[in-house]
């Protein structure tokens, strides 16, 4: 079991363009919930974020930014192969993999 506080994860996200987002996080339910309300990277500014699809845990900061890099310079094929991979423990790890938005959320953007 993870200690979701400390360790860091690397996650892919697919996203409503049919894109595939990558990051790092030490705690994904909060990270998720930036990106459900467009508070997280610019990447979702016009993109939606659909669904996590992979998730890595065991990392500390430097080893996660480090993944993460490497798993950006994938090829499209090569990512969603990863997402069928072993490494992948999406499944291990009890975690909401669909995107909500939230209820007070209009859709509309600015500040």
């Amino acid at each position: 079991m993870i200690n979701k506080q400390s360790d860091w994860l690397v996650y892919i996200i697919l996203c409503s363009d049919n894109t595939l987002y990558t990051g790092i996080t030490n705690n994904i339910e909060r990270r998720m919930q930036q990106h459900a309300s467009q508070q997280g990277a610019k990447y979702f500014r016009g993109r939606n974020p659909q669904q996590l699809v992979y998730l890595e845990d065991g990392h500390d900061r430097s080893s996660a930014s480090q993944r993460e890099a490497a798993i950006k310079k994938l090829k499209r094929v090569d990512k969603e192969a990863l997402t069928r991979s072993e490494a992948n423990r999406l499944d291990d790890l009890a975690v909401m993999t669909q995107f909500k938005r939230p209820l007070h959320d209009t859709g509309a953007k600015g500040k």
